[in-house]
């Protein structure tokens, strides 16, 4: 496990370039954080850090967004109006992980009985300044 601290959404999305180049076919990366802690910047960064190029929006309404067009593809998923896992895999979770790609999963405590073992596991909080966030990762060596 390491802790990291940023003190701005661009050095939050810089982290999520780094993690990205660690990330391998299949990857599920789980986030937790408050609303507004920065989960979907650290996304963007993953996003970039994979060369997808696309805008990387919050799923939040449409609980998945693809992204394709990188070293993998990634699914960005938003699980907060989730109430459990068995929704997750109404909407297709195991064709997802089948696909290669990686899938970004915010608000993963909603579903955590659905995460197998091997998940890197992202939680986001806000400092003690502003655009503060300590951001511990647990599954994978930065």
């Amino acid at each position: 496990m390491a802790q990291f601290v940023t003190n701005s959404e661009a050095e939050t999305e810089a982290l999520g370039v780094r993690l990205a180049g660690r990330l391998t076919p299949g990857a599920v990366v789980a986030f937790t954080g408050d609303l507004g802690a920065g989960k979907t910047a650290f996304t963007r960064g993953m996003a970039r850090g994979l060369g997808i190029e696309d805008r990387v929006t919050s799923p939040t309404f449409t609980i998945v967004n693809e992204y394709e067009g990188g070293r993998l593809s990634l699914f960005h998923f938003d699980m907060y109006r989730l109430s459990s896992s068995d929704e997750l895999f109404d909407i297709g979770w195991e064709d997802y992980l089948s696909r290669g790609g990686v899938c970004a999963v915010e608000w993963s405590e909603n579903v955590a009985d659905a995460l197998e073992e091997g998940a890197v596991f992202v939680n986001i909080c806000r400092g003690n300044l502003e655009d503060q966030r300590v951001i511990t990762i647990k599954g994978v060596e930065l």
